[in-house]
């Protein structure tokens, strides 16, 4: 009488392994991250919250402003003396080189700004638009500022100056986040036009593969 239970344990075993087998081979399979020069792809999207910040115009950005866009983000300041503007004009320069794609896959511009104490939305705005009249720009409070900082894990600190001044130490990275409000990748420094327009391609056309 034993080997009967025996048998349907046995029964029950194989038809569980039989399931996942099945469940493996008819789940949708996911396209591998793409190959890219420059961009680190992230293994798990990261989700971010909504930001308290506002535009260059004093709108606020709201919860949904990444939705439904492609983005690049990159955290400076207006009187940043190197980083921030080049890294700008090598943005401009990776917008017009994706010009030909269609519009919804054309990449917008933010700037977030770590010094909201002297960055007002006035000096915000013809900054940006001095690279693009398409770039945005965003500021907040200060604790906006921080937890802004904290969702990308972009570190920056206030460095004081001999004439009593201060400026500002931050990171250069510059984040991918997609049309669901995900950061899908980045780009670390040094950055180039070229291979940044070839990585976002190769991301775009990765990211509407595994939908």
């Amino acid at each position: 009488m034993a080997a009967r239970p025996l048998r349907i344990g046995v029964l029950v075993i194989v038809a569980f392994a039989a399931g996942l087998l099945l469940a493996r081979l008819l789940a949708p399979r996911q396209a591998a991250p793409p190959t890219t020069e420059v961009a680190t792809v992230l293994s798990t999207p990261r989700a971010l919250p909504t930001l308290e910040l506002t535009d260059q115009d004093g709108r606020p950005l709201g919860a949904d402003f990444f939705a439904g866009h492609w983005t690049l983000v990159f955290f400076g300041f207006t009187q940043c003396p190197d980083v921030c503007p080049t890294t700008l004009a090598t943005l401009s320069q990776v917008v017009r080189t994706l010009t030909d794609l269609p519009a919804a896959e054309r990449p917008r511009v933010l700037l977030v700004s770590v010094d909201p104490e002297r960055d007002t939305a006035d000096i915000l705005a013809p900054y940006v638009r001095f690279f693009d009249p398409h770039f945005m720009a965003a500021r907040g409070s200060l604790e906006a500022t921080a937890a802004a900082a904290a969702a990308f894990a972009v570190p920056y600190a206030k460095a004081p100056l001999p004439d009593g001044g201060y400026t500002l130490d931050h990171g250069s990275v510059v984040f991918l986040v997609g049309p669901s409000g995900q950061v899908l990748a980045y780009f670390s420094a040094p950055h180039d036009a070229g291979r940044i327009a070839r990585d976002y391609r190769s991301i775009v056309h990765w990211a509407g593969a595994i939908r």
